[in-house]
């Protein structure tokens, strides 16, 4: 499993379904946890054991099943805080803090800061410990989330948010898709370096099962094709295909996410 840690923060990824991530965000002062989208409840629930740390919280993205699956599970056998966006009450399982953009999550004395970032549903958020990003569905590594409940506009509009984050950001995202990612960017931009070396650096990894989250923004910047509507590779690859597109960057986004739909 990947773990990032800084003097107080320990992050433990928990592998979840077929290529969900669930996250248990340990607070190492105090010893509290939270688990950022739990899908299943027995394995975050064995995680927390081996770890001998003091669950206190579920932070959940949004309320799609296989991110809050397994809430009820975890209910049954805890008492839980749990955490997610207003407009998912009475569809995350058990919410009990419905948040807004600007809000603040303790986990012990660490502190969180809510993004609100819709676009794959309305009421998906981010939560950012420190340099730290629990994004699920919007941003993966080299991809976005489709357009389950939002537009093009809104999906870019949260993206751009998030791309405004120091370029040390790690991004912690909800699913193990980069591979599939990559080679969907490299069909808009085949001479970009940076993103034909990170698929070199990709390949062996997922031969081997090993998980490719965390990336940091830094690197989304230069290789994920859904944050680079300024790239002239992409735009030129687009026009030659599609020449009524628009040249406005939510007209670029939206071909771009209408593409991988088709992947």
């Amino acid at each position: 499993m990947n773990g990032g840690v800084t003097e107080a923060v320990k992050i433990i990824q928990i592998p979840l379904l077929r290529d969900n991530y669930a996250y248990l965000v340990v607070c190492e002062k105090t010893n509290e946890a939270a688990i950022v989208d739990p899908s299943e409840a027995e394995p975050v629930l064995r995680q927390v054991e081996k770890e001998k740390v003091a669950l206190k919280a579920i932070l959940n993205t949004h309320h799609h099943h296989d991110h809050t699956g397994g809430n009820p599970g975890l209910l049954g056998r805890r008492s839980l805080e749990v955490y997610g966006h207003m407009a998912d009450k009475g569809r995350i399982p058990g919410l009990t803090h419905p948040l807004r953009d600007g809000d603040e999550v303790r986990v012990g004395q660490l502190r969180a800061r809510v993004l609100f970032i819709p676009g794959h549903t309305k009421g998906h958020i981010a939560y950012l410990f420190e340099n730290k990003l629990f994004c699920g569905d919007t941003l993966f590594v080299a991809g976005c989330g489709h357009l389950f409940e939002g537009t093009a506009e809104q999906m870019h509009e949260s993206l751009s948010k998030l791309q405004q984050l120091p370029a040390d950001t790690l991004v912690y995202c909800g699913h193990e898709y980069t591979e599939k990612n990559l080679q969907f960017a490299l069909t808009l931009e085949p001479n970009n370096k940076k993103l034909s070396g990170k698929l070199e650096k990709v390949r062996p990894l997922r031969s081997r099962g090993i998980s490719t989250v965390p990336s940091t923004m830094a690197e989304e910047k230069e290789t994920n094709p859904f944050l680079r509507w300024e790239s002239k590779e992409i735009r030129a690859n687009l026009k030659s295909r599609f020449p009524d597109i628009g040249s406005d960057p939510v007209s670029v986004f939206a071909k771009v996410r209408e593409l991988k739909d088709q992947f």
